[in-house]
């Protein structure tokens, strides 16, 4: 059983060198380490070109014992990725102390600002990372829903319109993907206006589809 596996894999210290500490971790802290070590290096590297002997090598394990947590590198590459759409989901949360219309605007600001700080790297979670499996748009579509779940609540919108917000998202995201592409000082508008034309949008969009 997974749980059975000893990844006491640190490489034998030197004579008279004081011998590292190993660390015994449960399967599934194994399993956190090796994905947040992977959505650690996804940021700057894609992932097809990932390297598990990198991966391993820094959790100080062998590359034969992370296929025991993982047993394909699609699996690993979906974990890693699945990851970094919980990511996105937290670092773009609203205050929900605040009124729904301010955290409506908050959490379309913090989407906005997100994408400008990792424009390749969403990019790349948008087009699938490289990964030819149908469980990579997954990721996308559950930061989408969760994203069109805040606005829902916050606004109090009723089911019926859930596809208007949902759609709303992906024209916000466009508009911050076309947006971070232009250089900073060369950009039309700024954060802030965007920001506000984006949910003049929703509210037009809103709007439109009750009448």
């Amino acid at each position: 059983m997974l749980n059975s596996v000893s990844d006491d894999s640190a490489p034998a210290a030197p004579a008279g060198a004081t011998p590292p500490v190993r660390r015994r971790l449960s399967a599934q802290d194994r399993r956190r380490q090796l994905v947040a070590i992977g959505l650690a290096k996804i940021v700057e590297t894609p992932i097809q070109d990932l390297s598990m002997d990198d991966v391993a090598a820094e959790a100080g394990i062998s590359r034969g014992l992370l296929f025991h947590y993982f047993p394909t590198k699609t699996d690993y590459y979906l974990a890693c990725i699945a990851a970094a759409g919980r990511r996105i989901l937290r670092n773009t949360a609203p205050d929900e102390g605040l009124p729904g219309e301010q955290q409506v605007e908050m959490t379309t600001r913090l989407m906005v600002e997100q994408i400008e700080r990792r424009r390749d790297f969403y990019l790349a979670l948008v087009h699938g990372h490289g990964v030819a499996d149908p469980r990579v748009s997954e990721v996308m579509d559950s930061v989408r829903e969760g994203s069109t779940e805040r606005v829902v609540v916050a606004l109090g919108v009723p089911e019926v319109q859930r596809p208007v917000v949902r759609a709303w998202w992906a024209y916000t995201e466009d508009r911050a993907l076309t947006w971070s592409a232009v250089p900073t000082g060369e950009r039309p508008v700024p954060v802030s206006v965007l920001v506000e034309e984006c949910v003049a949008a929703l509210h037009a969009l809103l709007a439109v589809s009750r009448a």
